[in-house]
This record gives structure tokens, C-alpha cells and sequence, in this order.
């Protein structure tokens, strides 16, 4: 956990005519690749016969060029990337999930987490439901499913099932005929729609749309139904919309989304810049240059520069060529993996008073390493800076933060986090700054994991992977 991760990426697509559908579905999850490194997935739904291809492994790795020319065509689909951080990381886990019923045949993707998913799953065991994965979603597909038995619609169970799941959720489904999109009241996670070819797009983010040449339309708002019918028309249920504030996760804009996506209607560039430009304000320091860790700690490092007038520069070059595959067989491997990863500039930081912008600080070790390089680039001080404010509490809604223990700021002052990172100081943004990241100001955030202020109340077990227990011997 030295880094934040989130659950996955989503996306869905409903067309009026039949084509080569798994290719758009190829290229948007490869713009939300970020969102998920472990498992890729894609349902389509053709002539009302769903097929379903999913493994885990990055996007190109599953889907290569021999798959993809043998999935069908059709007119719908949904898609999912994953990074786990409820179940383990197999590929019985991955997504979209295929779901038999009496009344027929239903994929589900699903991003987030759910806060009583255990007493929901206990509840369906009791009464006969045999899971087969590990995961919350199959705790939601099993929900759905037990009243589409007696809905007349996918749509109508779907909305007796926001009824009954609390926690963050936005959810695609597809039947033989329809495409649903589902966003939680509170709006923990993003998700928007777009118009394409005719038809209709969902995403997790709005840059799967540009990979598609897809146009952005809006996002779904917190608490609503977005049905596609067979015909290419669409239902709108805004039953479960709620009139105050809403709960979408800050650190969509510090870190999870890509820059050039629209979360909400904000800008995830502008908001990063923001943040740099309040962390100036809050934490002005003398210095020569300002620095940003690739990718995300940049846009806030350009913040800070132009707000303080510190001149900004290139000061760490990442290795684009490294991903997921590569390894670090033992400790020392593992020691090393930074400077494989990252690269310092000597002419920029060498003797150079620095400020170095990162987006958080997890663990510390990341942190750590990455202030030696530039330490043993020349760099005459260093000052961090932490777009994000300390992270202290564990997130329940989609957020691999599991336990305060695990945390650098929860177990050191700041005296002390300064002497283990090696450097001149150390700043956090604050939580009354964070909250105004957006242009619009504070449309209302979740910050718990900042402040322990949780929008709705945690599970009694706050365990991520709160289904690997013992088998009871009954």
C-alpha cells in the first residue's frame, strides 16, 4: 500500500444498430486502464444472447488481437476494469459478472464498496444463495436479481435495490434488451453519460468517451436510473436523488481521475492546479524550483509555481516503459524499484533548493526513497509538499485505506515525518482547502479518511476483505 488505490473503471454502450462493439468497448477501457491494473472484462449483448470475455491482467493482455476478432458483434455492452479492494485478486473476481435468472440473463459492473454488504450476503445464504466470488457485486447482482423476480421491469429492481444497499455504488447493467446506469445517493463515485453514433455511452470518466470520439451529454446525478430501452430511448428515475450535500470522493480530483477528464462538471486538471496554488498560499517556501512526482503530483506542482512565482522545472523523468509486469524478485529488487521507475535531473535539482509536489503520502517509503534520489542528485534542500491533507482514517467506500495502523501521518508527528523523509519540511493541504478544489467551490465532498467525518455511517467490521473468514462447522 505505499500507493492509493482505487476500485475500477466502468463503461457501458447502447446502439440502435448492430456492429463490432467489443472494439469501443477495447478502446475506452484502455483509457481507463489507470483505474484498475489487476482484471478487464467485456459482456455483449447481441440479438438478446450475452457473451461475456474477462480475465486478469491488464487490458491488452486479456483482450488481444485474436480475442477481440472472435467476440461477436451487438448492440450493447458493458465493461470493467479492476483493482481490488474487496475479494482477492483472481480471476473469478473479475468483472462484468454474468447472472442466470427465471426471467433471463443479466451482466453487472460495479465500482465501489458497500458498507453492509456482509449482513446483506449473510441474509441471502440464509436463504439458500450460493456466492461463487468474494466480491460486494455479486452481494448487489444477487439483490437486483431476488426482486427482478417480482418487478416487472430490470429498471424497477433495480431501484428497489438502492432500497436495501447502503455505501458507494455506481453500477452498470445490461439485460438481452436494455442498458441500466445506477449512481448511490451520495455520489462517492463519478459517472456520466454520452451520446455516440446514435446510441448512448457510460463511463467512470469522460476521457473513454475522446477515445471513442464519443460526446460528453452529463453526469448521472447521485441517486439516479438511467434505463436504455431496446428502441434507443431513455428512462430517467431520479426517486433516490437527494437534496443534501452530496459525498463524491476528493481524491477523484487529487489523484484517481486523469487530468483530462470532467468529473462533475469540474475540471481534474483545473482542480489539481488549485490544489497546488493553495498548498503555495498555505506553505510558502524559499526555494529555486518547484517539482512535481510524475504523473499526478504535476498539475499541482504548476499550481504552487505560478502561484509563488518559484520557478517551475522538470526535476524527475518516469520511465514510461515500466508497468504492471515489472518485477522485483526480492527486498533489494524492491529497493531499487524507484530508481527503475523514476529518474532524477541532475541540472535541474543540483544544488537547488527544491519543493517536491507529490499528490500524497501513504506509507512513506515511496516518499522516502524518491527524496534520495534528488538528494543524491545534488539537491541542496528539499521541502514536500502533499496536495492531498494527511491521510489518517480508513475509507469504507472504495478506497484501498484500510486501517490507521498502516498509515505514515497517523503514526508520526510531523517533526518525526520530516527526520524519516530526510528533508528541510514537510506540508499537507488542509481539509478546508481541499474541499474547494473545484471551480464551484465545495459541492460537497467525502473527506473522511482526512477527518473521520464519514458521510454515512462505516460497517461494524471494518476488514476490506471482510469474506475471507473462517467456515463455520455447523
Amino acid at each position: 500500500m505505499n500507493e492509493i488505490h482505487e476500485e475500477c473503471g466502468l463503461f457501458g454502450i447502447a446502439l440502435k444498430k448492430k456492429k463490432k462493439i467489443a472494439y469501443d468497448a477495447y478502446y475506452a477501457l484502455y483509457a481507463l486502464q489507470h483505474r484498475g491494473q489487476e482484471g478487464a472484462g467485456i459482456a455483449i449483448s447481441n440479438d438478446g444472447v450475452i457473451s461475456l470475455h474477462k480475465d486478469a491482467g491488464l487490458v491488452n493482455e486479456v483482450f488481444t488481437p485474436q480475442v477481440l476478432r472472435g467476440m461477436s458483434e451487438g448492440e450493447r455492452a458493458v465493461a470493467h476494469v479492476r483493482y481490488s479492494t474487496t475479494g482477492a485478486d483472481k480471476r473469478l473476481n473479475a468483472q462484468p459478472l454474468m447472472i442466470n435468472h427465471l426471467k433471463g440473463r443479466m451482466a453487472i459492473a460495479h465500482n465501489g464498496n458497500l458498507t453492509n454488504d456482509r449482513e446483506l450476503r449473510e441474509e441471502l445464504e440464509r436463504k439458500g444463495s450460493i456466492f461463487h466470488t468474494t466480491s460486494d457485486t455479486e452481494v448487489i447482482a444477487y439483490t437486483i436479481t431476488k426482486h427482478r423476480l417480482t418487478s416487472s421491469s430490470l429498471e424497477e429492481a433495480v431501484s428497489k435495490t438502492m432500497d436495501d444497499i447502503k455505501g458507494a455504488f455506481s453500477l452498470l447493467l445490461m439485460s438481452p434488451s436494455k442498458l441500466v446506469a445506477a449512481r448511490d445517493p451520495w455520489g462517492f463515485r463519478p459517472l456520466c453519460m454520452g451520446s455516440y453514433e446514435g446510441g448512448y455511452v457510460f463511463s467512470s470518466e469522460s476521457c473513454a468517451f475522446d477515445a471513442i470520439g464519443a460526446e460528453f451529454i452529463r453526469d448521472v446525478e447521485p441517486g439516479e436510473i438511467i434505463t436504455v430501452h431496446e428502441d434507443g430511448t431513455i428512462t430517467e428515475d431520479k426517486s433516490h436523488t437527494k437534496k443534501e450535500r452530496k459525498s463524491l470522493c476528493v481524491f477523484e480530483f487529487i489523484y484517481f481521475a486523469r487530468p483530462d477528464s470532467i468529473i462533475d462538471g469540474s475540471s481534474v486538471q483545473n482542480a489539481r492546479q488549485r490544489a497546488g496554488a493553495f498548498l503555495a498560499l498555505e506553505s510558502p517556501v524559499q526555494a529555486d524550483i518547484v517539482i512535481g512526482v510524475p504523473d499526478s503530483g504535476i498539475e499541482a506542482a504548476l499550481g504552487y509555481a505560478r502561484q509563488s512565482g518559484i520557478p517551475y522545472g522538470i526535476g524527475l523523468i518516469k520511465n514510461k516503459y515500466i508497468g504492471r509486469t515489472f518485477i522485483s524478485p526480492g527486498q533489494a529488487s524492491r529497493e531499487n524499484s524507484v530508481r527503475i521507475k523514476l529518474s532524477p535531473v541532475r541540472s535541474a535539482v543540483d544544488g537547488k533548493r527544491v519543493i517536491l509536489v507529490d499528490d500524497s503520502i501513504v506509507r512513506g517509503t515511496t516518499s522516502k526513497r524518491i527524496v534520495k534520489l534528488l538528494r543524491d542528485a545534488g539537491a541542496k534542500e528539499v521541502h514536500f509538499m502533499s496536495s492531498a491533507p494527511k491521510f489518517l482514517y480508513p475509507c469504507y467506500f472504495g478506497t484501498d485505506i484500510d486501517s490507521s495502523e498502516n498509515l505514515f501521518a497517523y503514526k508520526h508527528t510531523d517533526e518525526e515525518m520530516r527526520k524519516i523523509l530526510n528533508v528541510d519540511s514537510i506540508h499537507f493541504l488542509s481539509v478546508e482547502s481541499v474541499v474547494k478544489l473545484t471551480d464551484n467551490g465545495d459541492r460537497g465532498f467525502c473527506t473522511a479518511c482526512f477527518s473521520s467525518i464519514y458521510p454515512t455511517p462505516p460497517p461494524a467490521e471494518g476488514k476490506k476483505d471482510r469474506y475471507s473468514r473462517p467456515i463455520r462447522k455447523d
